[in-house]
């Protein structure tokens, strides 16, 4: 009895978590969809590409890659950081059915990376450099988002890059917003900023989420400014489009043409597509976690092969390549999601408002959209997180601003990268003040001195013993001391040896206690660990 009791509790308590976290997914996957339809079909218009195949993978990304994902936050979709792989490769190849063959094949590599444990490369990302690729995201959000909280629409929503394909670069876009801004726009976004900041607090209007509200609140402005002088302009609204039947939908579907899967142009193309939208996703991935609230860590290398078989369905039924994206991805943690459910609600908000709601669609003004991820970028790039991490001493806080002012200035790609290699400096130089201790005594005339050395003494640290013992002074006894050492790099050994080979020379006595000829780096066992967990 005790156990069927037990047994109905246990699925009591399933249906309560899961009807709690289905008032948080739900809100948050009507926030993801609102910033994602517009990102969708702006990446597809700066790929090249029809409108349709945005969206294609934007509906795939969610219901498909969500679904088999491990990652709770991540959302999938079009990214802006692969828009010029793609505007290059379908003028390339020279079809656009040559360039889907080369998503379905890219998609092919990434499962194969995902079963080849790749995904671990997400771990050896410092969190300096990650705290800075969110903040300079957030800092982008901000500054790519206020042309368009400005009326100013020119370019497409998500243009991550510095400079733009419409020849202007961040700030002289911001600029030039500021001469020809639209009266409605300024109006919708700033009123839909304040609900978004204050409507939250109010503790009887919370159980609405403040994104749709604004989302209303444009809808009914814009109605209003029609009437005016302030109109909005058709291209300061999203737009997407209008099918009206079942023929007309199918016809929007494009199939790869597998007749060039020879050609080596397109095996190049997917290659690119895989390490990129790979590095692009793990770079996501491992951000997004970072700002989960319940701090769970995603199974990166099944992250991988969900890409993968997301890649394969966009390619297969005509949509761009796809990576998580840390903006939607941001912006549905931002909303309160707790489960992949948000992510997989939102694929399914594209699908039927591409069937069912198109007109009502293009009604929403893209200001109140740019208004949200606004908020979103402030939290991301919050002062906080700047004092943050400056207490944290200079080794973390230094890389963390480089990788901010270098994404900004670049891409996300190119900004991460400079980061870590500040982030290595640092490391390297840390690694190489650390290797050992030493300690000094004399007796009569003669020095004793005693090196002991740390658990680990990687090739790393061979330079700083190299310098201190060069100026071991003459008539000094030395004792290296491997007593604490797990693993003793070969060629740190070599430069032990060879020291003490010589050392006679300059009146030095060596003695080596406890150091091997040879160490051999310990494996983990991990079946020890699961039988721990298990049991």
């Amino acid at each position: 009895m005790e156990k069927g009791n037990s047994v109905f509790s246990g699925l009591d308590v399933k249906k309560y978590i899961l009807k709690k976290n289905l008032k948080r997914d739900l809100p948050s996957s009507i926030v993801v969809f609102l910033v994602a339809l517009p990102l969708c079909l702006g990446i597809a218009l700066a790929s090249g590409a029809p409108l349709f195949a945005g969206l294609v993978s934007g509906i795939i990304g969610g219901i498909v890659v969500a679904a088999v994902s491990g990652s709770q936050l991540s959302v999938s979709g079009p990214a802006a950081g692969l828009t010029v792989i793609v505007l290059g490769a379908i003028a390339h190849l020279g079809s656009y059915q040559a360039f889907l063959l080369a998503v379905v094949l890219a998609g092919v590599i990434q499962v194969i990376l995902g079963l080849l444990k790749a995904g671990t490369i997400g771990s050896y990302f410092p969190s300096s450099v990650i705290e800075g690729m969110l903040a300079a995201i957030g800092l982008i959000l901000i500054l790519k988002q206020l042309p368009h909280a400005l009326g100013v629409d020119s370019d497409f929503l998500g243009d991550e890059s510095f400079f733009q394909k419409d020849h202007e670069n961040t700030f002289s876009a911001i600029n030039s917003a500021l001469s020809h801004f639209t009266l409605a726009a300024i109006v919708i976004s700033m009123l839909s900023i304040a609900v978004l900041i204050v409507w939250p607090k109010v503790k009887a209007l919370s159980s609405v989420p403040a994104p749709l509200v604004v989302v209303v609140i444009g809808i009914v402005l814009s109605w209003l400014f029609k009437s005016t002088n302030f109109a909005l302009d058709p291209k300061q609204m999203v737009t997407i489009p209008i099918v009206s039947g079942w023929a007309e939908f199918t016809g929007l579907f494009n199939m790869p043409d597998f007749s060039v899967i020879k050609n080596k142009e397109v095996w190049v193309v997917a290659g690119t597509i895989a390490i990129v939208a790979s590095l692009e996703t793990l770079l996501s991935i491992e951000a997004i976690d970072k700002i989960d609230p319940i701090k769970r860590v995603s199974p990166t290398n099944r992250e991988l092969v969900a890409q993968g078989i997301g890649n394969i369905t966009s390619g297969m039924l005509g949509g761009l390549p796809m990576t998580s994206v840390i903006v939607r991805s941001s912006a549905n943690a931002g909303a309160g999601a707790r489960t992949k459910m948000s992510a997989v609600f939102h694929g399914c908000w594209l699908l039927l408002s591409l069937l069912f709601i198109p007109g009502l669609i293009n009604m929403i003004p893209l200001a109140c959209l740019a208004a949200i991820l606004l908020v979103t970028g402030y939290k991301l790039t919050r002062i906080a997180l700047f004092k943050h991490m400056y207490h944290k001493g200079w080794d973390q806080f230094v890389p963390f601003v480089v990788t901010i002012v270098a994404v900004l200035f670049t891409d996300l790609l190119k900004g991460v990268a400079v980061g870590m290699l500040v982030s290595i400096f640092y490391m390297l130089r840390t690694n190489m003040r650390n290797p050992f201790f030493y300690r000094i005594t004399e007796e009569g005339n003669k020095k004793n001195l005693r090196i002991t050395l740390a658990e680990e003494v990687s090739f790393l640290n061979k330079a700083a013993i190299q310098v201190v013992l060069t100026n071991i002074p003459t008539e000094t006894n030395v004792i290296i001391d491997g007593s604490n050492a797990r693993y003793i790099d070969p060629d740190v050994l070599e430069t032990i040896f060879n020291f003490k080979h010589n050392a006679y020379t300059k009146g030095v006595i060596v003695t080596l206690e406890q150091i091997k000829d040879r160490y051999i780096v310990p494996k983990l066992n991990t079946k020890i660990i699961e039988d721990k967990i298990n049991n």
